[in-house]
């Protein structure tokens, strides 16, 4: 049977999902709708994928913010969705959205559900150092994250990673899983798996003060924190004097005299700035620190 796939979502993954759907034959799969913003404070990767949808000839539901319950509903089920995938939608959806398509509505998780449920799971991944994670598509319920799964890709993350390459990874996954998930789920060859809930655990939402580098802390500490942050993320910072300094780019350095302090500052070359830590040394390759320090300064 050819389903008649909704859309919904905002971000960078949401525009390669969208078009990866597009790319179905449309005797498998046919594009209805696609549900957006037409901004986003909340996410720093965020797409407008208007353009797209007009591309396409698809009806659009464009908000400002996420449209109330009732409106998703039943916009869905004006457009005749039988099925929904939303990928890229920080909001949680409500109970008559999640019951608007026969068929279900797919959500994604980048992340090996069911553990690593909620916020910003590329950031708390590489920010903890974890050397493996997932792209993750599921039956949306109630709770965040916790559906069936339909189809989980194992994503390693290497010590070079950052939040660019990672997120790199994650988008070529989903342009694979997309498709196969539509075919299965076209031909009733495919079956959800139940998550095992004991298993779970939840991310909580960050803050600007998650992302500051404290030099107290281990030098593969903050070199994960700078890796977790950089583009399209906000950045990692310290604080000189009174104003936050945005460091990109860093890399590991070993140091063992423990008789100097966190934050001073070992040597300076070029715009590169190496910098004791609670453990170790880090040098700082990429960074927006207007005036340089002298060898022997604080940070």
């Amino acid at each position: 049977m050819t389903l008649r796939i909704a859309f919904v979502g905002c971000v960078e993954s949401s525009r390669v999902a969208l078009q990866s759907l597009l790319d179905i034959p449309t005797d498998t799969a046919r594009l209805v709708g696609v549900l957006t913003r037409r901004a986003s404070t909340f996410n720093a990767d965020f797409v407008d994928l208007a353009p797209l949808a007009r591309q396409a000839g698809l009806p659009l539901l464009v908000a400002e913010d996420a449209p109330e319950d009732a409106e998703q509903a039943a916009w869905l089920e004006q457009v005749g969705a039988d099925l929904v995938f939303c990928v890229g939608w920080s909001k949680l959806l409500g109970p008559r959205t999640l019951g608007a398509a026969p068929r279900g509505i797919v959500g994604f998780h980048p992340a090996a559900l069911p553990a690593n449920r909620g916020r910003h799971p590329l950031v708390w991944a590489l920010a903890l150092g974890l050397e493996q994670t997932a792209s993750s598509f599921f039956f949306m319920r109630a709770e965040a994250d916790s559906g069936p799964v339909l189809s989980q890709q194992a994503i390693p993350i290497l010590p070079t990673d950052d939040a660019s390459t990672l997120y790199a990874k994650v988008v070529a996954a989903l342009r694979v899983q997309i498709p196969a998930i539509v075919q299965g789920l076209a031909r009733g060859t495919l079956q959800a798996i139940e998550q095992d809930h004991g298993l779970a655990n939840h991310w909580r939402r960050r803050g600007m003060a998650d992302g500051q580098i404290d030099w107290r802390m281990s030098a593969e500490a903050i070199h994960n924190l700078v890796r977790a942050l950089a583009r399209p993320y906000p950045g990692a910072h310290f604080i000189r004097g009174d104003q936050p300094v945005k460091v990109w780019r860093c890399e590991t350095q070993a140091e063992g005299r423990m008789n100097l302090e966190p934050g001073k500052v070992l040597a300076v070359d070029g715009r590169q700035i190496l910098v004791k830590c609670g453990s170790h040394a880090v040098r700082l390759l990429d960074h927006e620190l207007a005036e340089l320090p002298l060898a022997g300064d604080y940070l």
